[in-house]
């Protein structure tokens, strides 16, 4: 059958069983815009690129398969590029598409003009630009492919918009699905032989490609074993934090109790993650290369496996298999030991009860009522900032895959990624938590939950600044301030002035009916938490920050 390229391209993404992408459209990719009319995509249009790659790539991390979204050349792409960045770094599966120049207007710096592979060399996984439409299944299924095996990423695909309009006839590609390398028997004899030998291993669980299997079969292995189970920055949403092994998440301003086990443990299994800056605490957690402990990497990527660690035992292998087969292995039954109950009592003491901070209303106290308020499947969404150190450390993440956060630190993430939590998963209550600088990254895309109906909830932490600079600033230059105050607007206002449910929250009581009445209302709500800037953090106050600084002279 004779079809454009546009068509062509379309029907390569329903091949892979593509049912949703977010866009801003532009008119060098109106031809593919034409040819989803009729197909049944759910077509997001959102208001800048920015929040339209954060939904994608927000879409790979819900679903393991690759978000996908649909920008304009120049402007529109290096807009979108900070969602590459993120998946890039948080190892998930998305292909962004960008509409190009049309191939004769090539190399004289035409309307918009950019050279895609080498804008996103270094950002993406894979950067083509398709120049014959009878290659376009060719391309596209090696795009899904590269996007999802190994350790998945982005993939950047340019689309010069005279090439979507010739007319070709090819036959589709199948749908993909990622390789899935396993642990051989060898590798598991060999990590058996090293569990039987271990007094005090310990289990780090991060990366992407997970499964609910997957988290269900390492919780049971981990109680057969008595192991203590933790999880990396932000992949809480890995492993159960209400199972009697969990120990905790090894993060910002991590449990000193957890960093002491970790220390101490003979055996370190550290699976699908890679253990880096933020999670390996400025990389000093463990010595490099020589860790220092035995280490087991598992990773479905080999560039990965020694990268930076050098560990004992090296297993190339996606969580899927892995814990598979760890439900067949038979540990040793375990000496009398209290170190799983130990280091669960130890987490669940760091994390019960705030206490007191400067102001009328005590955030850790909102995320505690949330904690005890939100059922299991909720869906917990932030971006960058201080007031997302109450979120690790609080709130209980016990459903998998009910956070979504990025490792990367990238601010405006939970707005945009709430507005596709909730447009794939409508049935259940999701959550934005977001500071006031960090909202205002892409609280545009409050008016694509509006046009749609994605009744989410944003709290909006008010601190008046940008408080992480403003921490590091008073460290660092005590007293000087310079560049890190904001004044905000009326967010309740701002919400409603959208056309949805807005309320100011100034004091604890008011927090909890005014969430009850955000989820009653139906619409997309945001509630203007009013937050001391002296509450900087769960346990320092800002004058102390400083009064350290000035001090130490």
């Amino acid at each position: 059958m004779s079809r454009t390229g546009a068509r062509v391209l379309v029907d390569q993404l329903l091949a892979q069983g593509v049912d949703r992408l977010a866009c801003v459209p532009g008119e060098s990719y109106l031809a593919v815009l034409d040819a989803l009319h009729d197909t049944g995509v759910d077509v997001i249009v959102c208001r800048q690129e920015g929040g339209a790659s954060i939904m994608a790539e927000a879409a790979g991390k819900l679903t393991g398969r690759p978000g996908i979204c649909f920008v304009t050349r120049g402007p529109g792409a290096t807009n979108a590029s900070a969602g590459v960045h993120i998946a890039r770094q948080d190892s998930t599966p998305m292909i962004l598409f960008v509409g190009q120049i049309a191939r004769r207007m090539r190399g004289r710096e035409a309307f918009q003009e950019v050279d895609y592979s080498q804008m996103f060399g270094d950002l993406a996984k894979w950067a083509v630009e398709i120049d014959d439409a009878g290659r376009i299944p060719e391309i596209v299924a090696r795009a899904f492919r590269v996007a999802m095996q190994g350790r998945p990423g982005p993939v950047v695909v340019a689309l010069p918009e005279d090439m979507l309009d010739d007319v070709v006839t090819v036959a589709d590609a199948p749908r993909i699905e990622p390789a899935e390398p396993a642990p051989s028997p060898a590798d598991i004899e060999r990590l058996a032989t090293m569990l039987v030998r271990a007094r005090s291993p310990m289990v780090l669980v991060g990366g992407s490609r997970w499964r609910e299997a997957d988290s269900k079969r390492l919780a049971a292995f981990a109680r057969r074993s008595d192991m203590p189970v933790a999880n990396s920055f932000r992949r809480a949403g890995l492993y159960s934090s209400d199972h009697p092994n969990y120990a905790g998440e090894l993060g910002i301003g991590p449990n000193p109790a957890l960093m002491e086990r970790i220390r101490g443990s003979d055996l370190l299994i550290m699976i699908g993650g890679r253990l880096s800056e933020l999670s390996a605490q400025g990389y000093g957690l463990l010595g490099i290369p020589n860790p220092g402990v035995p280490l087991v990497h598992v990773h479905p990527d080999a560039g990965e496996l020694g990268r930076v660690y050098q560990p004992a035992l090296a297993i190339q292998s996606a969580p899927g298999p892995f814990c598979a087969a760890l439900a067949a292995l038979e540990p040793a039954k375990p000496a009398a030991s209290s170190r799983t109950e130990t280091a669960h009592a130890a987490f669940r003491a760091w994390s019960e009860t705030p206490g007191p901070q400067p102001g009328a209303f005590q955030y850790g106290e909102a995320v505690v009522w949330l904690r005890e308020r939100l059922p299991v499947d909720a869906v917990i969404c932030n971006g960058a900032g201080n007031f997302a150190t109450w979120i690790h450390r609080y709130y209980r993440f016990r459903g998998f895959g009910t956070q979504l956060a990025p490792t990367s630190g990238s601010m405006g993430y939970g707005l945009p990624a709430a507005v596709m939590a909730k447009r794939v998963h409508p049935e259940r209550i999701v959550v934005a938590l977001a500071g006031d600088g960090d909202v205002m990254m892409c609280v545009q895309e409050f008016a694509t939950a509006i046009q749609y109906g994605v009744a989410i909830v944003v709290v909006v932490l008010d601190n008046g600044m940008y408080g992480t600079i403003r921490m590091h600033q008073e460290r660092e230059y005590p007293g000087r301030v310079s560049a890190t105050s904001l004044r905000n607007p009326d967010f309740a206002a701002l919400a409603a002035a959208f056309g949805g449910h807005g309320e100011r929250v100034e004091r604890t009581a008011d927090f909890a009916p005014a969430f009850e009445r955000a989820l009653m209302s139906g619409l997309p709500a945001m509630l203007h938490c009013f937050v001391d800037p002296q509450a900087l953090t769960p346990t320092r106050t800002l004058d102390a920050i400083r009064d350290e600084a000035l001090a130490r002279g």
